[in-house]
């Protein structure tokens, strides 16, 4: 039986609004040769490094960088063809003509061509993802329907502003008017999110509400030069009240190594939205300076392993947990999960690479479950290759082909500038960043980690990826007592 080592008393759920306090010590530094006001460019979940990266591995054929590639080049959306369809109104959500289909189809075609475009240097991959965003910065007025009009904003608001990213010294891309349509649409609705909760209990709304909403924020600060739109995000997720601030998203700790995520109770797709939304923001934080991946001890791959092992059919422990949830002054009501509920295997999302190469090629930490799993997903695709419904555009995909890495004896040899992240989201030296890389947690050496061979151990990971056995339940805000699944 695992024994539970902390846990988080209470999740703040008074129903009262929740402020963001902007604090100039969580804004990023600026990179070398950037004014003091601006951040790296491009620098949400690419920076120049790893784009040259991907091309010089696609180029010589080297594994498995040429396997995520052509999941790339063989996906519907990556091609130069792609028509835009922009809508002056967005909708998702019942009781609404919903069209939000059309839009995260063109976000995704439009990242898909500026990735191609990157790795290639074929323009028509450019032009084609440009002409998408021009069309939707030129027409889209509002993002409306119910209270899923703010997983809209969230979601689609990070992914085009990624998108919008790998294009925007092309001559023709028209980029103030992104920027305010990206701030006036996206941003902006996000950021009331994370203030107001539509109105409701604060723990009212999933792990992956808040998540969404703060990769939306930060990657539009980024993108809009904004840094106290980039501080808020980042102290939101190490102090804020709702469900997506890390250790509300991870409220249990046990002494396996394993930090039990909040959303297993509810299904297990929830949970990996969440996993996958957390490694979003944690690498856009790390290209900018600020390291989010390692905040209190590396809470977050301490969730992931988690999910990981849980998703592989693994046993988890789990602590009975209770959230409350409805409207400031208005229905109230609270729910209680008792175990995680039950998963299936099979199911993938690209989401894995990314944190896997973070904790294994950057920090030379074990994360033995991540990387079990970063295997069995891999090569990587993205938006289309996996259903056609909503579900399947969460993540833009393709970690196979972006964030594979050789091995570094730093923790930040790619970072924006030649820049260390560090916990406080100051940068740190070089040799700071050895210091600290040489007393973490490590598995170099050992059998379990299957990360430390370099870009190729990816088959390695798939020869060492296994399936044991499974737990069952259902889920939500911590009590006191345990109950281990």
């Amino acid at each position: 039986m695992t024994r539970q080592i902390s846990r988080r008393s209470m999740l703040k759920a008074s129903g009262a609004a929740v402020g963001i306090a902007a604090v100039g010590a969580a804004a990023p530094a600026a990179a070398a040769g950037t004014g003091a006001g601006a951040f790296a460019h491009p620098g949400l979940l690419h920076t120049r490094t790893d784009l040259d990266r991907m091309a010089a591995k696609v180029k010589a054929g080297a594994a498995p960088y040429a396997a995520g590639f052509a999941r790339l080049t063989a996906n519907r959306h990556a091609q130069s063809g792609w028509q835009a369809r922009p809508q002056a109104v967005v909708y998702r959500g019942s009781g609404t003509p919903e069209n939000y289909s059309l839009l995260y189809n063109d976000i995704h075609a439009a990242y898909q061509n500026a990735l191609r475009y990157h790795v290639t240097g074929e323009s028509a991959h450019a032009d084609t993802a440009v002409a998408v965003l021009n069309a939707w910065s030129a027409t889209l007025t509002a993002v409306n329907g119910s209270a899923d009009r703010f997983l809209a904003a969230g979601l689609y608001g990070y992914q085009f502003a990624n998108a919008a990213e790998l294009v925007r010294d092309h001559g023709d891309f028209e980029l103030a008017r992104f920027q305010e349509m990206l701030s006036k649409n996206f941003g902006a609705t996000s950021d009331d999110f994370l203030v107001r909760h539509n109105e409701a209990v604060v723990s009212n709304y999933w792990t992956n509400w808040d998540l969404a909403n703060m990769a939306c924020v930060l990657a539009t600060g980024v993108f809009c030069d904004d840094r106290a739109q980039v501080a808020r995000a980042v102290d939101y997720f190490k102090n804020g009240a709702g469900l997506g601030a890390i250790r509300n998203a991870i409220p249990v700790l046990y002494d396996d190594g394993l930090g039990e995520w909040l959303e297993a109770g509810r299904d297990q797709g929830h949970a990996l939205l969440g996993v996958g939304l957390t490694g979003t923001l944690c690498e856009m934080a790390w290209n900018q300076g600020i390291d989010l991946y390692g905040y209190d001890d590396s809470r977050f791959l301490k969730g992931a392993q988690y999910v990981a092992r849980w998703s592989l059919g693994g046993q988890v422990p789990f602590t009975a947990s209770t959230r409350r949830k409805g409207a400031i002054g208005g229905w109230s009501g609270s729910e209680t999960v008792t175990a995680a509920a039950g998963v299936d295997p099979s199911m993938i999302r690209p989401i894995w690479a990314m944190i896997a190469n973070h904790y294994t090629k950057r920090r030379g930490m074990s994360a033995t479950y991540v990387t079990r799993i970063a295997a069995k997903a891999a090569p990587e695709g993205g938006g289309g290759d996996y259903g056609p419904n909503s579900g399947g555009y969460d993540q833009l995909g393709f970690g196979t082909l972006a964030f594979t890495r050789d091995r570094v004896s730093t923790g930040g040899g790619d970072t924006a500038g030649g820049a260390t992240p560090s916990p406080t989201g100051t940068t740190a030296s070089a040799s700071d960043s050895a210091s600290a890389s040489a007393s973490a947690p490590s598995a170099l050496g050992k059998g379990d980690d299957l990360a430390v061979t370099g870009s190729g151990d990816v088959v390695g990971w798939a020869a060492a990826t296994g399936v044991t056995a499974l737990a069952g339940g259902l889920l939500l805000l911590r009590r006191r007592g345990r109950q281990n699944g």
